[in-house]
């Protein structure tokens, strides 16, 4: 227990000193980011094989910085609720919502989904190492990562591959501005993105 004391004290040092604004960690601490941030650092952040099964609504747009840096990750959770509120307006133009944006992962290792109306299903494998779930389609293959939240999980893809994902759901459903999204993704190398999902 005082372990964990200490973590969160320096945490939140680390917060305030990387971020230069309080009202920004005061924020964080208000969204959950602070407490990911401390999950991230004592490995409770790992989603199970078992907690993966089940169907999954969109409530949010979903980020996370790749380094395994943990002080990169601890203050990255702070820029992260940030693009998360540069993405939102984004995903509102394209009227990604909870009724149109889900995924449904089978124990057969089977999933169905869509995005934005647009469905996508196939087959799946889930790496819990590396949190890595490989998604196989008819037209479309793409790897994603799950991470594990507060009330829920996010659904990730490096920043390309979701440009390659909606670039590929917009052909398919003649949305052009899902490509805006894809595009918006090219800015943020080294983060990865994508939709936070609760039951």
């Amino acid at each position: 227990m005082r372990k964990i004391k200490v973590l969160l004290v320096t945490v939140a040092c680390i917060l305030m000193t990387s971020c230069g604004n309080m009202n920004q960690v005061l924020s964080a601490i208000q969204n959950g980011s602070v407490v990911n941030a401390i999950a991230s650092v004592i490995g409770l952040d790992k989603v199970s094989a078992a907690n993966l099964i089940g169907s999954w609504s969109y409530k949010g747009p979903g980020c996370a910085f790749m380094s395994e840096n943990l002080l990169a990750k601890a203050g990255g959770e702070v820029a992260a609720a940030q693009i998360e509120q540069k993405l939102l307006p984004y995903y509102q133009q394209v009227n990604i919502s909870a009724s149109n944006t889900f995924i449904t992962f089978n124990q057969d290792g089977t999933f169905s989904s869509k995005i934005a109306g647009t469905p996508f299903s196939g087959t799946y494998t889930f790496d819990e190492s590396s949190q890595q779930i490989k998604l196989k389609g008819l037209l479309l293959s793409v790897n994603c990562y799950a991470k594990k939240e507060i009330n829920g999980i996010s659904i990730l893809f490096e920043a390309k591959k979701l440009l390659t994902v909606l670039q590929t759901m917009a052909a398919l459903s003649g949305n052009a501005n899902l490509q805006t999204v894809g595009e918006l993704s090219k800015q943020y190398e080294g983060v990865r993105v994508g939709f936070d999902m609760s039951r």
